[in-house]
């Protein structure tokens, strides 16, 4: 059994099969989600888990080489926002509309608790060398 890291076995195995360019959406309870990509809905409650906690459980465990949030979230919810830059040098954002159109290209969705507008980021993973 695993002590450290991811410990839900579906998100951890979803995360063993990413590959380089992959995307992974980390997005509230709002957020709708397309048929394709796989989903771990690890929404138990509004709030928990919350957006940050996934966010930072993730980029422990993945290489990250872009991100894209929606650019509605600076006004609409400055506290994801400053999350985001802080965590995510070379952060893009669209707008929302458009970040919808590239989850359907997303590999991995994994929809949180968060229960505040615009906590949605599309991860591009990287590789580790």
């Amino acid at each position: 059994m695993k002590k450290t890291g991811i410990l839900n076995r579906h998100l951890a195995g979803a995360v063993a099969e990413l590959g380089h360019g992959d995307g992974v959406l980390i997005c509230d309870v709002g957020m709708p989600i397309p048929p394709g990509p796989r989903v771990i809905d690890l929404a138990f409650r509004a709030g928990v888990p919350s957006f940050a906690e996934v966010l930072d459980g993730l980029l422990e465990e993945l290489v990250v080489e872009g991100a894209t949030a929606a650019e509605e979230i600076r006004q609409a919810n400055p506290e994801a926002a400053r999350l985001l830059a802080a965590r995510l040098h070379d952060l893009a954002h669209v707008p929302h509309e458009q970040l919808k159109a590239l989850t359907a290209s997303a590999r991995l969705v994994v929809r949180t608790g968060e229960a505040r507008p615009y906590a949605n980021v599309l991860l591009r993973c990287g590789v580790f060398f």
